[in-house]
């Protein structure tokens, strides 16, 4: 098969889009056909080396955590799977035209969504629904969603006024007339220093983006309150009488399997920005890489 292999640390180059060997299905696995994976910040940035303190790899590697496409082969064991059947996946090794997958981790692509808008949601919805999951708002509760144009805070964004909560979100001055297709109660615009200081008392913040403005935003967080992040505890946070959930995303079929058909219903949306072939990973890194894409950077395969 082909997949894109990253043969060191360093710049897009070390994407190499080439012949590997196919992945055979272990004890309850089963082979997946790409037809679509995505590009996301973890990618760039294990290619980079940010994670070499916490992460050892063997070169080449594959990366990718998105999985969407068709099931080609299966171990014993996947009974409930059939050949061909279209499924998603948080999974590994995702750049590739194979991908082998443990069927614990396998949601069906609900009928009628695309199966390329579904290589775009696993780690996204994940990880937006475990955020919000783990900050745990009520109802009525007042909760701010950092990001919440991106794709984990689009998510976050609709699991929080699912549960009920008054939810505000935060993004950038130029973003707001955007998020107001988020139906949230308050946009506030965080590069606005008066806009922050002119925030009510929060339960919650679900954050997806720290830096500088994390600081800022603690202030408003009541005491006891809950703060969510996705990038690690904060250390404007240290010493705060709050509740922090700092957490790498677990994948989870029957969560991943609610998002999705979110989606397909069209309550929530995972805009794409720009899709690209497999063979041209690299390129697809470097863009995303630039932080001026609005949307999702789909591989299809």
């Amino acid at each position: 098969m082909k997949a894109v292999r990253m043969h060191g640390y360093g710049g897009a180059d070390q994407l190499r889009y080439e012949d590997a060997p196919t992945p055979v299905p272990g004890p309850n696995e089963v082979v997946v056909k790409l037809s679509a994976t995505s590009v996301n910040p973890i990618d760039w940035k294990i290619r980079r080396g940010d994670r070499k303190a916490s992460m050892t790899l063997q070169f080449p590697v594959i990366l990718g955590r998105d999985v969407a496409g068709e099931i080609s082969a299966a171990a014993a064991g996947a009974s409930d799977f059939k050949i061909g059947q279209k499924v998603m996946a948080l999974a590994d090794r995702a750049y590739a035209e194979f991908v082998a997958v443990p069927i614990a981790l396998l949601a069906p692509v609900p009928e009628g969504l695309d199966i390329e808008q579904a290589g775009a949601l696993p780690l996204v919805v994940s990880t937006g629904a475990e955020l919000m999951e783990r900050i745990g708002p009520q109802r009525g509760d007042t909760v701010l969603v950092t990001g919440a144009l991106g794709g984990v805070g689009r998510t976050a964004v609709y699991v929080a006024l699912e549960r009920g909560a008054r939810v505000i979100v935060g993004v950038r001055a130029r973003q707001k007339q955007q998020a107001q297709a988020l139906k949230a109660a308050q946009i506030v615009a965080l590069d606005s220093d008066d806009e922050v200081s002119a925030l009510p008392e929060l339960d919650a913040i679900a954050d997806t983006v720290n830096g500088e403005v994390i600081g800022k935003l603690l202030a408003k967080l009541k005491r006891g309150g809950a703060l969510g992040s996705v990038l690690g505890k904060p250390k404007a946070a240290e010493g705060m009488d709050i509740r922090i959930e700092a957490f790498s995303v677990q994948p989870n079929a029957m969560r991943l399997a609610r998002m999705a058909e979110a989606v397909r219903s069209g309550k929530l949306a995972i805009p794409i920005a720009r899709k690209f072939k497999l063979s041209e990973a690299a390129a697809a890194q470097q863009l995303a890489e630039t932080g001026h894409v609005d949307g999702k950077v789909v591989l299809v395969a």
